[in-house]
């Protein structure tokens, strides 16, 4: 690998270390079956380390105009790099030094219309979950010339309206970033906006978030979304929201 390899030549290079039988393995895992989440998606068989090294290697420099044709490919690996490529590069615009570059917030907008566009090439939850809060997440929180907070509201709106489940869990795991942050309204809002999804993995996806902002945030504004809702959580998502509580307060709220 070299770092001035373009994006045909990283493909060429990450096919060219496919695993037969970690290939296998990824597939069931990822449920890739008929009538799974995850139909149709293919696998090399590289684990994420492999793309990481792959990701590090052409820095964050890579030509933005060449990320699309990693996005745009059959292959999962592929696909995360693409995207591990563009939370790179936004990461680097994001810097305490940059927030209020103009500059930079041009450039961030661009990575963020980018991986907008082609979102439903995330399809599948490791490419949601590994990108999303760093870009998406982390924007939410940023100036930006694309819109004021309402638009930013409306932007997710829309995800979470969306058809497409990897939108939808877009519009919930990015708040795992804002929570971080200490503004957990933005979760408040996504987890009442799904507590009645059909879906296991968004389920999950809102338990999880709601537990990471009670950690980063207040235990007590958790206890106090639960108290209004925790008797019409889907259990799945009751259980992940309380992970971290005693073992006598998750009986509780089970028992809600």
């Amino acid at each position: 690998m070299t770092r001035n390899m373009n994006a045909q030549q990283i493909i060429e290079y990450m096919e060219s270390q496919r695993n037969e039988e970690q290939r296998r393995v990824l597939m069931g895992f990822f449920k890739t079956g008929p009538g799974e989440y995850g139909f149709g998606d293919e696998f090399l068989g590289l684990k994420v380390p492999q793309t990481r090294e792959v990701v590090n290697s052409v820095g964050q420099e890579f030509p933005l105009d060449e990320v699309p044709t990693l996005l745009a490919n059959r292959w999962h690996e592929v696909r995360l790099c693409g995207f591990l490529i563009l939370v790179a590069k936004f990461e680097k615009l994001a810097t305490k030094r940059l927030v209020s570059n103009a500059d930079a917030i041009r450039q961030r907008d661009e990575i963020l219309t980018m991986y907008l566009q082609y979102a439903e090439q995330a399809n599948n939850w490791d490419l949601v979950d590994l990108s999303v809060p760093k870009i998406l997440g982390h924007w939410l929180l940023l100036p930006s010339n694309l819109g004021d907070n309402d638009y930013k509201i409306k932007l997710l709106d829309e995800l979470a309206a969306s058809p497409c489940l990897w939108k939808q869990r877009m519009s919930i795991v990015c708040t795992w970033k804002t929570s971080q942050q200490g503004a957990p309204s933005w979760c408040l809002r996504y987890a009442e906006i799904h507590l009645h999804h059909p879906h296991d993995l968004m389920h999950k996806a809102v338990g999880w978030m709601l537990r990471e902002m009670g950690k980063r945030v207040s235990m007590d504004l958790l206890r106090d979304f639960l108290r209004q809702h925790a008797h019409e959580m889907p259990r799945t998502m009751l259980r992940y929201a309380i992970e971290k509580m005693a073992e006598p307060e998750r009986k509780q709220w089970m028992s809600a």
